[in-house]
């Protein structure tokens, strides 16, 4: 198949691409992509998610472009006209095993690997970014693919609100960074925490602004 990319693609739709593919015979397009490559503490989760054919698109956009509660609601409106999810998280003890990126596919993997288990396994997949997947299903990246697919879009949003519900859960475990505000982010507050108080354990122990406080006592067994 030739790459999607060299059709023409409407700004303004954006379920140009999922139109495409159904026209080309699949009917089971599933868009994944992952919140939280950024932070220095806390997992990287990956959603997938196949949409209805016969719904409104329009409603899932990038999910940097939405508020907490907008995101509730949508992942509320999701459930009900019964949209497929599959969810992956991969810990900050893998990511520092095999870096960010590679962890970033593996979750966006194992999402998909997680609809399979439920009986939704996709014909084919909207990746977002530019980085493909080791997986056998059809698939296209997509830069940007959060705002300009309707299916990658709703998986941002599903990512985004599962990684803040686990970093609201740490900040009840692990107190005095504030994770239920920063999302484990290196803000200013953040960074001044880890300085005074050292990385916990669920600190990326990898990454600058972490590292430089680790000590031999810290690093797992």
């Amino acid at each position: 198949m030739r790459s999607l990319l060299s059709d023409n693609f409407d700004p303004e739709d954006n379920f140009t691409f999922e139109r495409l593919l159904r026209q080309r015979g699949f009917t089971r397009i599933a868009g994944t992509d992952e919140a939280g490559r950024g932070p220095l503490a806390g997992p990287v989760v990956a959603a997938s998610v196949i949409l209805p054919p016969n719904d409104n698109p329009a409603l899932f956009c990038d999910s940097k472009q939405t508020t907490a509660l907008q995101r509730s609601e949508l992942r509320d409106y999701l459930e009900r006209i019964g949209a497929e999810i599959g969810v992956g998280i991969v810990s900050s003890r893998t990511i520092d095993k095999i870096n960010i990126l590679q962890a970033s596919l593996l979750a966006m993997k194992e999402s998909l690997a997680d609809l399979s288990r439920a009986g939704s396994e996709p014909d084919f997949v909207l990746v977002d970014g530019n980085q493909k997947l080791l997986i056998t299903t059809p698939q296209e990246t997509l830069v940007k693919g959060d705002a300009r697919s309707a299916s990658i879009g709703a998986a941002s949003i599903v990512a985004k609100i599962t990684r803040d519900a686990i970093m609201a859960e740490y900040e009840r475990r692990y107190p005095g960074y504030n994770f239920a505000a920063n999302k484990g982010y290196p803000t200013k507050e953040h960074r001044l925490a880890i300085r005074a108080h050292g990385p916990c354990p669920v600190h990326r122990y990898s990454f600058k602004g972490v590292k430089e406080f680790v000590q031999e006592t810290d690093k797992p067994r």
